[in-house]
């Protein structure tokens, strides 16, 4: 029989979803009958290049082991953040490809990942029209940065908004004990747009107004409007809380950092000390109790905090993904788009990944109040619904269980 299969793979940063939308790659292949093997490339194109493979239709053979796939926190694949040349530079590694694909019969590719990867994918479809070949490419979002174009928000984010959100009412309690002048500042990630920061908002309840002040990348960040906002705030407060952006920039478009930002292979600065460079600014010109706290990676993988919204849009855009391949699409992206917000609902379509790979989705600044210093309701209003639901884990010694991942280690033989 002329077998006709597939393969998936994953790239870029982790996220508590991406492996929802994995499973439902998976499960949309099951359903769909077309294919006869789901192969999984370990550690995203460069598993292509690497001849590395996992044969999932036999790894992940049940529900129960596809449910367990679906709340295992960032990549069970691994991941990669390599850039593919232009083609027209250098074809070798597109000859490659393509032949391993021809290699084991694929008829559609799967990449699930953010702005980077949809960039692979914008490459690889580009490569597939020159050559004429009939494989569909498709590209499944995800990126808990939220800034993908076409997409009313992506995988990923909703849960690290639901981890940021319950972070910062936490730290709101650690902070109120204390009766005496103090400013905790909140570093969280987002190097070009704010929409994680913006999540911190969420924080604020009958009781608490922490954080007080956020500050994003889509407005100039002024030092001497930060010291001002932070002393009127303590006139009136003991607990001053700031969510900061790890990208804020001044009106120069410099980074606000307390060490020297340096680019990765695609060009993006690689930032830290935001929130640092701030307690400095603090303490030298306030002289009040000040610390910065550095949430970084955590917010990625935090499974245990994720949203039950979060993971079953991540799953129903794999499943997708698998209907757009069928119906022969290609050198595409699948989307969602927001319906309704109360009720909240979404409808599943998709993009030509020309539109989306190498863009990239601000805050509309209109969403944010004119000082530069809050968001307003339209954007708590968008935020609030993606962090709904919480997902349930199973516990062994008190801890999730999830699937291993044997495979991801350097000595293991696929």
């Amino acid at each position: 029989m002329n077998q006709s299969n597939c393969m998936v793979a994953q790239s870029g940063g982790p996220t508590a979803a991406i492996n929802a939308s994995l499973a439902g790659v998976i499960s949309g292949i099951k359903k769909s009958g077309k294919y006869d093997t789901c192969y999984g490339a370990i550690n995203g194109i460069l598993g292509i290049l690497n001849e590395r493979y996992l044969n999932l239709s036999q790894m992940i053979p049940d529900e129960k082991n596809l449910n367990r796939l679906k709340v295992t926190p960032a990549m069970y694949l691994g991941s990669c953040r390599h850039k593919l040349p232009d083609y027209k530079d250098d074809d070798s590694a597109y000859v490659f490809i393509f032949n391993q694909f021809a290699k084991l019969n694929i008829k559609a590719f799967f990449y699930i990942g953010g702005n980077d990867s949809m960039d692979t994918v914008l490459k690889l479809s580009d490569y597939a029209a020159k050559i004429k070949s009939d494989i569909r490419i498709i590209g499944v979002p995800k990126t808990i940065d939220n800034d993908l174009c076409m997409i009313d928000h992506t995988p990923g984010f909703g849960s690290a908004a639901k981890y940021i959100a319950s972070t910062m009412l936490e730290i709101a309690h650690d902070t109120f004990i204390y009766a005496v002048k103090s400013v905790t500042i909140v570093e969280i990630m987002g190097r070009d747009a704010g929409w994680l920061t913006a999540a911190s908002a969420l924080a604020r309840n009958d009781y608490n107004t922490a954080p007080h002040f956020i500050y994003l990348p889509e407005v100039a960040f002024d030092k001497e409007q930060f010291l001002t906002d932070i002393r009127n705030k303590l006139k009136t407060l003991n607990n001053v809380i700031v969510a900061v952006s790890e990208g804020i920039r001044d009106k120069n478009g410099d980074y606000i950092t307390a060490s020297k930002a340096v680019a990765d292979q695609f060009g993006h600065q690689q930032l830290s000390g935001a929130g640092k460079a701030l307690e400095f600014l603090v303490k030298e010109n306030i002289g009040v109790k000040v610390r910065s706290i550095e949430i970084n990676v955590l917010q990625r993988c935090a499974s245990h905090l994720a949203s039950a919204t979060d993971q079953s849009e991540a799953f129903a855009l794999g499943e997708h993904a698998v209907l757009l391949a069928e119906e022969g699409v290609t050198a595409s992206m699948v989307t969602l788009t927001r319906t309704s917000n109360t009720p909240y609902a979404v409808a599943y379509d998709h993009a030509p990944i020309r539109g989306i790979a190498n863009e990239a989705k601000s805050i509309p600044r209109e969403w944010i109040n004119a000082h530069g210093n809050d968001i307003r309701q339209e954007l708590y209003n968008y935020l609030y619904p993606l962090i709904q639901g919480e997902v349930s884990l199973t516990y062994q010694n008190g801890v999730p269980v999830y699937m291993p991942v044997p495979h991801l280690k350097p000595d293991h033989v696929s």
